[in-house]
């Protein structure tokens, strides 16, 4: 797994419309329905993958903008080493961005929530995670937080075709850990 980093959501419930009994909450890494703690690229703090190297660089712009702190959930991405392309079923290298410096700190605590599958058209910051906003959770099994359980059946979601037609691609298999409070609070 390549270390993507950190970002700070805010979890929702599961809205009416997605008809998935069994799912909580939204631990998707796009923000369209768990929103990030704020529109943070403008703040160009970002790493390579569009996340955060340390949860602290979250916590101090969060400061700096008086972004309140209270009912953010801090979450730590790693992803598969390769990307699905869904147009031709093909799986791809994909690299940070090496305009912008990827120092990921190592997680210390966190527990293993599950895998999103997520769209990386423009190939930089994640777009949309079909299993919540495409409604695709009522097509695959899904834990309560609309995460799939495991790397496995993930990678044969995307290769059975479940997520050709959700969004454009390539997809990227990217694993959600939740931090346990306390964790990774250096600097």
């Amino acid at each position: 797994m390549i270390a993507l980093g950190y970002m700070a959501k805010r979890i929702v419930k599961r809205p009416d419309w997605l008809d998935v009994p069994s799912v909580r909450d939204i631990y998707a890494v796009s923000d369209c329905i768990s929103p990030d703690f704020a529109d943070y690229i403008t703040f160009w703090a970002h790493n390579g993958f569009w996340f955060f190297d340390r949860p602290s660089h979250i916590s101090r712009l969060c400061t700096h903008h008086d972004i309140p702190l209270g009912d953010l959930t801090f979450v730590y991405y790693e992803a598969h080493p390769l990307q699905f392309n869904n147009d031709d079923h093909t799986w791809q290298d994909f690299r940070a961005d090496p305009d912008n410096k990827t120092d990921v700190l190592p997680v210390t605590a966190s527990t293993l929530l599950g895998y999103d599958i997520v769209c990386y058209s423009m190939q930089n910051s994640p777009e949309c995670s079909p299993l919540s906003c495409n409604h695709v959770a009522t097509d695959v099994q899904v834990n309560p937080h609309c995460l799939i359980n495991s790397l496995d059946y993930a990678i044969q979601c995307l290769e059975t075709g479940i997520f050709d037609n959700a969004e454009p691609g390539p997809m990227r298999i990217v694993a959600v850990h939740s931090l346990r409070t306390g964790s990774n609070d250096e600097e």
